[in-house]
């Protein structure tokens, strides 16, 4: 036990003694260390963030939307293939009626979107227009209207021209003005603002408050033209039986559509839950890529250890000789050279986490200021990943050197001198 306390003694006297070469090992360490919490809790701090997003939506909703055929419904096929201006137009309103006989089905919205300008008097603005059928509020439960009201089935079926706009529409066209009754205009014709929605922020890079509301089938008829839809959104009774509605609804899909190969599937169905599914393994395959990436910092603060300790041993053999020379065995001087290595591990670990949380709580103030609900937390998982990952690395490339002075024999290292 003697030995031992007398190694780590000569440790700290070393370290101290060479404390500017000590402060440059140290940085690797840190760097490393702090840049695995901080990269965990961002990583963590956004799956959460987004997750939430997606849950405001509801638990118990099932989307369906129109897909290219023979493609994954998340795949990037899809998504350039409609961005590439790849039109399915199959979806339709038959098929909402159809889907809404089913057993689970509590109710549902059609919708179709399009970006427009719409003005009001000399304001103009480009913005979202997302028409929808009367039941988006009994199933979106983050479209509340805090004023007038929402449109109905009549004047869906009527084509009325009618819209519910978003907080951010009404201050941009009629600021302190009463914005109810007042009409604004989409392609020249004139639409009557009818309600306007509660304030809800930005979901999924859309800001939901500069949206435009109106009945889809005015939006088909008398602004696109069109006679199809992109998605329908239905609400379920009872969540427990969500999986087995997302089967009846893909088996009446593939009936109404006359489709028997899978793989020609012109639309997908979607359950929130599984979307959320979704989301977090993206989130945690992207979190394992970053820390894997980040985790190189350590690594190179690894080299800088091993490089350290070899200049510590060069330096330093005449006196391992003249330990040897009077006693000292090849452990003890392992032991010395390790306890180095330790220190400097130690307290870059405890820089590292101190930084680390400063770094965080940094990154949620500016998100929270920013209008962003993201909130960044130190893991105790992040915390054991980065301490634990930087004591490994510091052992491993501490130990090799600590090896090669302990086996230096007493009279080539006093021949040195």
């Amino acid at each position: 036990m003697h030995e031992f306390f007398i190694s780590i003694k000569l440790a700290i006297k070393n370290l101290r003694a060479n404390l500017g070469r000590t402060v440059l090992t140290l940085v690797g360490i840190v760097i490393g260390i702090t840049s695995v919490i901080v990269i965990m809790s961002s990583g963590q701090g956004v799956k959460n963030f987004v997750l939430g997003q997606v849950s405001s939506f509801g638990n118990d909703v099932i989307q369906i939307e129109v897909k290219v055929p023979a493609t994954g419904k998340t795949s990037a096929q899809n998504a350039i293939g409609q961005a590439q201006g790849i039109q399915i137009t199959t979806l339709k309103e038959g098929d909402a009626d159809a889907i809404a006989k089913l057993p689970n089905v509590a109710g549902l919205y059609t919708a179709n979107y399009t970006q427009e300008i719409a003005s009001y008097q000399n304001t103009k603005k480009r913005t979202l227009i997302f028409g929808a059928s009367a039941g988006v509020p009994d199933i979106d439960p983050g479209v509340k209207v805090a004023e007038g009201s929402f449109f109905t089935d009549d004047d869906n079926r009527s084509l009325a021209q009618v819209v519910v706009i978003g907080p951010d529409i009404a201050q941009t066209f009629f600021g302190t003005d009463e914005a109810l009754g007042k009409k604004i205009k989409i392609r020249n014709q004139n639409y009557k603002v009818i309600g306007i929605l509660e304030k809800r922020g930005t979901i999924s890079m859309i800001n939901f408050d500069e949206l435009i509301y109106l009945p889809v089938r005015t939006l088909q008829k008398k602004v696109l033209g069109i006679d199809y839809l992109r998605n329908i959104f239905i609400k379920v009774n009872d969540q427990n039986l969500l999986d087995v509605t997302v089967a009846d609804l893909t088996d009446t899909m593939r009936r109404e559509h006359g489709i028997t190969d899978p793989n020609k599937d012109d639309f997908s169905v979607t359950s929130l839950k599984e979307a959320q599914e979704i989301v977090a393994t993206v989130f945690n395959t992207i979190n394992i890529l970053l820390l894997a990436l980040t985790s190189i910092s350590l690594v190179v603060g690894g080299v800088g250890i091993m490089n350290i300790m070899y200049v510590a041993v060069v330096e330093r053999t005449f006196e391992i000789g003249l330990r040897k020379a009077v006693g000292a065995r090849p452990k003890d001087i392992l032991r010395q050279f390790l306890w180095e290595a330790i220190f400097i591990t130690l307290a870059g670990g405890i820089v590292g986490i101190a930084l680390g949380f400063l770094f965080t709580f940094i990154l949620s103030y500016v998100f929270s200021t920013l209008g962003f609900n993201l909130t960044m937390i130190v893991s105790t998982q992040a915390i054991f990943i980065a301490v634990g990952f930087s004591a490994t690395v510091g052992l491993i490339f501490g130990y090799y050197p600590a090896r090669k002075a302990s086996l230096l024999s007493p009279m080539e290292a006093l021949r040195k001198e």
